[in-house]
């Protein structure tokens, strides 16, 4: 049957109204759509709900867009620089200056830790990528890509045991965890807390860390930092990788004498309010001459209020802290004569020396009473990162991280020895890989058989390198 005879409207007039129900349909549509945005811009304006979501949720966006723009070649994150020279290896070295000994040091390339000896040669290597760490995915969720994940620090044992932490270039948080690897790179243990930058091993084998993750409250008093917030802990393990204790630190600043810190955090950092770096455990040897600290204590480092503190982790208070003529520092330690060494990032305000110094001061006047700034020609800068380590002659290894170094100087600031990370990148291979870190190890900690089989071990990987090279040409 023909619907224009059961309708007993024309066609033209029936059209005509069908026009009429989709505009009006469309534009209904679209003064909703204005309604949303406008009761979404007040609700995000006025933080009532659920304006707080809405901002949560846009923000997440542009850190998930952050990533697959920024983050999509490994070349475009902060782990590679362009390279200062074209040296490559040990490029200064002075045996009767030098603290001779094996240096071990990791890099933002790889998760791998290298221990190399005062001529640069590679004595030993430990590397475990993080799939197959965690390849039942029960570490952190959607991990970063293998070749985006690195060994940020590494501590190896008497044993060849090697504890390190995992980061990955382009996420937040970028903390991945803890892994115990034995001297062939076989997994021990590993703990999958967002654990980043630094870790302590105490003498009866605990392991103290700083782990970080997303948190949503409010802070009282404290309106200006706002969720959400990328927030640090302080986790206790076993020596078998275990948590034992977990405390958020910024309730523990924001709870003690010292809270007033966090009205130095800046603007553009309110959403990593305290950004802590280091962990510095406090042995009998340290605390025997430290005024402000006992046996068992944390030595913690704040970068974003430029802040060090002592921290119990027994009572899981903030004890002492201070702050002094240095900015955005990182890794300091307690020294056997109470004294407090750090490096200082950005303390040094542009000098031909370099904007990075390392100082050493007493805490109990706050007198700087050595510091290492680098020359003209050798200057020290590293915006980011960055490490050093007094060690027992007296000198100081340093890590200057931007530019993939490691350098070793006396009290009167001449240098002892020196090496250039060798590996080389991007797409004019001019980039250079950031230093994570580094340590200077006497080899009589280790027995000289495991010495022995690296040294050979070692000298068969190169020699069959050297063999396929060869058959290769």
């Amino acid at each position: 049957m023909d619907p224009s005879k059961t309708s007993g409207r024309p066609p033209m007039l029936r059209d005509a109204e069908t026009f009429t129900d989709k505009l009006f349909k469309a534009l209904s549509i679209i003064a909703l759509l204005v309604i949303v945005f406008i009761v979404g811009a007040f609700s995000v304006v006025s933080e009532i709900f659920p304006g707080p979501q809405i901002q949560h949720a846009y923000q997440a966006g542009q850190a998930l867009y952050h990533q697959m723009t920024d983050y999509n070649d490994v070349y475009k994150g902060d782990i590679w620089r362009t390279q200062r020279t074209d040296a490559k290896g040990v490029t200064q070295y002075d045996p009767q200056l030098a603290r001779n000994g094996l240096t071990l040091y990791t890099t933002g390339t790889e998760p791998a830790a290298y221990l190399i000896d005062m001529n640069g040669n590679k004595v030993h290597e430990w590397r475990k990528p993080y799939s197959e760490v965690w390849p039942d995915g029960d570490g952190v969720p959607n991990p970063r890509p293998d070749e985006f994940i690195h060994f940020r620090n590494a501590q190896v044992q008497p044993n060849g045991d090697l504890i390190a932490l995992y980061e990955g270039n382009g996420d937040t948080p970028y903390g991945y965890g803890l892994v115990k690897l034995d001297k062939d790179s076989n997994v021990i243990w590993r703990y999958a807390g967002r654990a980043h930058h630094q870790f302590a091993v105490a003498p009866d084998g605990k392991i103290y860390a700083l782990i970080h993750g997303i948190f949503d409250d409010e802070i009282q008093g404290f309106d200006y930092l706002k969720p959400p917030r990328l927030e640090d802990s302080l986790v206790v393990l076993s020596p078998d990788g275990k948590e034992l204790q977990r405390t958020r630190l910024l309730p523990v600043i924001h709870d003690s004498k010292y809270s007033e810190l966090l009205d130095n955090v800046p603007g553009i950092m309110v959403g990593d309010p305290i950004h802590a770096n280091a962990v510095d455990y406090i042995d009998a040897d340290k605390a025997r001459n430290f005024a402000f600290g006992k046996e068992g204590d944390l030595l913690l480092s704040f970068r974003e209020t430029s802040s060090i503190a002592v921290f119990d982790p027994r009572t899981q208070k903030l004890t002492w802290a201070t702050r002094g003529p240095w900015i955005r520092q990182h890794d300091p330690n307690v020294l056997p004569n109470g004294d407090i060494t750090l490096f200082d990032n950005r303390g040094h305000y542009h000098e031909p020396e370099g904007e990075t110094r390392i100082l050493e001061f007493n805490p109990r006047t706050m007198q700087i009473v050595w510091q290492y700034a680098g020359t003209p020609e050798h200057p020290l800068e590293s915006e980011i990162r960055g490490d050093q380590h007094r060690l027992d002659n007296g000198n100081t290894l340093i890590s200057e991280s931007d530019g993939g170094r490691l350098v070793e100087v006396t009290r009167d600031g001449r240098i002892a020895w020196e090496y250039i990370v060798p590996e080389r990148g991007g797409p004019d291979n001019d980039m250079i890989p950031i230093i994570g870190w580094s340590q200077r190890l006497d080899p009589s900690r280790f027995d000289d058989t495991l010495i022995q089989q690296w040294r050979q071990h070692t000298e068969t990987e190169t020699q069959g390198a050297t063999e396929k090279d060869i058959s290769t040409e």
